[in-house]
């Protein structure tokens, strides 16, 4: 794979590219379309070798690692970025005017702005590599801790414990969900043709009524992968508040609902079971799902059931 670095001067300059480039680094950095490359051939790489072979079983877990390294290289270094940022503001409220302490300030610049450029790097590869993930497997791809800033190519994904935490504080403005919120819960088996249009049937009304919608789910496949997609497709913020089985085992989908309530969403929608009348004869409806429903009707928040067409 062929990358070439960022020339010095460009007449169609991305927002990454031309950061990069006030840095005046004299080595230079890749240009975004390389870096997009990258991450399509890195996923491009591994489906091809591990497709139609016995790893197939493990192939989710094998990519969505491969994802989520980039995802956490970009919050290691955006740690550093935070941490020159830290260093830099000591060093402005302790400026004499000497000439060691400006160099110094210079110095601490220079590293927090390297460091910025740097994560959107990792950010631009990431995002690349989850676009062809969803795009060759049909899932969609979200960090199993922290929150995803958005992109242009993304929408913002928040973990609920921080949005929670946000709301509480009225602070944090950098992953409040906005000021509505609405929660969703699906069953496992809600994955077919018809349970997909009602459930964008369902989200497109909500769009509508709350334009400044987030929407909240725990990210559970089914019903709510393809909430996520439609998300995704919709550019909406996304509230992650994922069942934790290490922590809270049988009872995680549930302790996942008290968190959904606890972003005080303004409407709750709901698809116990596949509208496939079929199937969803033989398969009993999703707990989980129902509870919600329940948690939003003692609270008397708005519950919508999603359901199939009169």
């Amino acid at each position: 794979m062929q990358l070439h670095a960022l020339p010095p001067t460009s007449d169609h300059l991305t927002p990454f590219e031309a950061q990069a480039l006030v840095l005046e680094d004299p080595r230079p950095y890749p240009p975004e379309d390389a870096l997009h490359q990258l991450g399509q051939g890195l996923m491009n790489e591994v489906l091809d070798v591990i497709s139609d072979t016995a790893l197939e079983d493990v192939q989710a877990i094998i990519t969505e690692t491969l994802i989520g390294a980039f995802h956490s290289a970009a919050q290691r270094i955006e740690r550093d970025a935070d941490k020159a940022r830290d260093t830099l503001n000591g060093l402005v409220r302790d400026f004499d005017g000497s000439e060691i302490l400006d160099v110094e300030i210079q110095e601490a610049t220079r590293k927090a702005r390297a460091a910025d450029v740097a994560t959107l790097a990792m950010e631009i590869v990431r995002d690349a590599a989850a676009a062809t993930y969803t795009t060759a497997t049909g899932e969609v791809w979200s960090p199993w801790k922290g929150t995803v800033r958005a992109s242009r190519t993304t929408a913002a994904q928040i973990e609920a414990r921080d949005a929670i935490r946000a709301s509480k504080a009225r602070k944090h403005a950098a992953v409040s969900p906005g000021a509505t919120v609405v929660a969703f819960r699906a069953a496992p088996q809600a994955d077919t043709a018809d349970d997909a249009n009602r459930i964008f049937d369902a989200l497109n009304w909500a769009l509508t009524q709350w334009p400044d919608m987030a929407l909240a789910t725990t990210g559970a496949k089914g019903g709510e992968k393809l909430a996520i997609k439609w998300a995704k497709q919709k550019s909406v913020t996304l509230v992650l508040a994922k069942a934790d089985f290490d922590r809270n085992g049988r009872a995680a989908p549930f302790r996942a609902n008290d968190e959904l309530i606890a972003l005080e969403p303004v409407c709750v929608l709901t698809l116990p079971n596949t509208l496939n009348l079929e199937r969803g004869a033989q398969l009993q409806p999703f707990g989980p799902a129902l509870n919600l429903g329940q948690k939003a009707a003692e609270r008397g928040i708005r519950h919508q059931p999603v359901k199939s067409r009169a």
